[in-house]
């Protein structure tokens, strides 16, 4: 049966992928769905403190994160890959101020850029180039992610959380519009 698989799977051009890497990328899915609802839980907290360039900032970043999430199922049913969507986590959603969401987000993206590179080391070790082009549009979006953050941290910081400094970024955050960056190469 296996072997009528990998001829049915090759003869319509469909690789068949390392099943660690599958699994590796199944998980990372479910985390993007899941950091998408961890950010939703950020909006509908500064929802409640009536910064509305914080929220519509926050409500950019759920749209991103599924943005992220449909990519690499696109990518998965490209390869002839079996997406497996499951459960999550509730996210948190009580915070002490907008600096704490900020931290949270921060440390957040740190650990989703530490997902992003354990895929990349296991397709170099599978040596699934298909998957390392991939992952490298993920690993540069990482590092806009996390630079993005600490800007804004390091803005609030700069504003000592009030005042016009912080009713000047929060006007500034509510310029931003989402573009759905995974449609771009």
């Amino acid at each position: 049966l296996i072997t009528v698989l990998i001829v049915y799977c090759k003869q319509r051009g469909v690789d068949m992928m390392n099943k660690n890497l599958v699994d590796a990328i199944n998980t990372q899915i479910n985390y993007e769905i899941e950091s998408a609802h961890v950010y939703l839980a950020m909006q509908s907290y500064i929802s409640t403190l009536g910064l509305d360039g914080f929220e519509n900032w926050f409500g950019i970043q759920f749209e991103e994160e599924l943005a992220h999430a449909r990519k690499f199922i696109k990518y998965m049913n490209d390869r002839g890959a079996r997406v497996e969507i499951r459960g999550f986590e509730d996210p948190r959603n009580e915070f002490s101020s907008i600096l704490e969401v900020l931290e949270v987000s921060l440390a957040h993206e740190k650990g989703v850029t530490d997902r992003i590179n354990n895929l990349m080391t296991i397709a170099h070790e599978v040596k699934d180039y298909a998957a390392v082009s991939l992952l490298q549009w993920y690993v540069d979006e990482q590092v806009e992610e996390e630079s993005g953050v600490q800007t804004l941290l390091d803005q609030l910081k700069m504003v000592e959380v009030k005042g016009n400094g912080l009713f000047m970024i929060d006007k500034d955050l509510g310029q931003r519009v989402f573009v759905d960056a995974t449609a771009q190469k």
